[in-house]
């Protein structure tokens, strides 16, 4: 039996800094925006503070599952805390449901009564906001193969693409003084935001569910394993996301010389890495028939 392909590393990147400075900057806008949003009577401002308070909440989650993800292995979680990204993926796009949620509602409440704001305050604090929320996306643009990192990078988009519209609708409503501009552009940055959100939310489910990652073929791989000399027959086959970069594989091969196993064991080892990523393999070798125990069902199309 065959464990880890050693010698490379996938583990994720330290982003500590980003995230630490991405919470900080984003704080101060947040109670800035709520303050001159309470005293110049600004729904939009105060509603906008808000969304944004929920983008540092989701910051903050991301972190966590990020530093969590770098715990080392015990004798109870013996794969570490790894899938800690993966739920804080889930609890982000979750967050941005809910924010979205209520940008919706109270845009259909201003769609019916329109309120008068003060186009030239919203365009001035907006403009910070743009530049807090899309410099904060940028500190995680490095980072955005690992699913937990994209979350935090669109999340910062998103709330960049809402301050946008809050900034057109002030500059409209500064030059117009229609009231109306304010909750149409809203309701379409929602359809916006939820359209990038649903693939996080999908991805972040299918990984937890041990769906094989996006990337691999798991055909492509089964033939490979099928190819290599001495193997006879591929059974149970496994692929699974130990965290938002790491992919592990377990397999049965069924051989037809004994004296060939290890030279195959390596070079499977080698493969899989090198052309899949996978660099947690774990393969049982096996002989003759398979085992009636251990063969699992064919897998179904999904």
């Amino acid at each position: 039996m065959a464990h880890d392909h050693a010698g490379h590393s996938h583990a994720p990147q330290n982003f500590g800094r980003a995230f630490a400075l991405g919470i900080g900057l984003n704080t101060i806008y947040v109670i800035v925006e709520a303050v001159i949003g309470l005293r110049t009577g600004s729904l939009g401002l105060v509603a906008d503070a808000g969304h944004n308070a929920s983008d540092v909440l989701s910051l903050i989650i991301a972190w966590v599952g990020a530093r969590m993800a770098r715990r080392a292995p015990s004798e109870r979680f013996t794969y570490g805390l790894r899938r800690s990204p993966i739920i804080a993926s889930l609890f982000n796009a979750l967050l941005l449901f809910g924010a979205m949620g209520v940008v919706f509602w109270e845009a259909i409440g201003r769609l019916h009564d329109p309120v008068a704001v003060p186009g030239i305050t919203i365009i001035w604090v907006t403009l910070i906001g743009l530049v807090v929320n899309f410099g904060t996306a940028l500190l995680f643009i490095r980072g955005t193969n690992d699913l937990n990192i994209r979350g935090a990078y669109l999340h910062m988009l998103a709330d960049g693409a809402v301050t946008l519209g809050v900034l057109l609708a002030g500059v409209l409503i500064l030059f117009t003084g229609v009231a109306w501009v304010d909750p149409v552009i809203s309701l379409v940055i929602v359809a916006v935001v939820l359209w990038s959100t649903w693939g996080l939310f999908r991805d972040a489910m299918r990984l937890s569910l041990d769906a094989v990652p996006d990337g691999i073929d798991p055909v492509a791989v089964r033939d490979y394993l099928q190819g290599l000399p001495g193997v006879a027959e591929v059974h149970d086959l496994h692929i699974w996301a130990m965290s938002t970069t790491e992919t592990a594989l377990t397999a049965h091969l069924v051989m037809i010389e004994r004296s060939e196993g290890n030279s195959v064991i390596q070079e499977a080892n080698e493969g899989l890495h090198d052309h899949f990523e996978i660099v947690h393999t774990t393969l049982q070798l096996e002989h003759g028939e398979p085992l009636d125990n251990c063969v699992q069902a064919a897998p179904e199309s999904v």
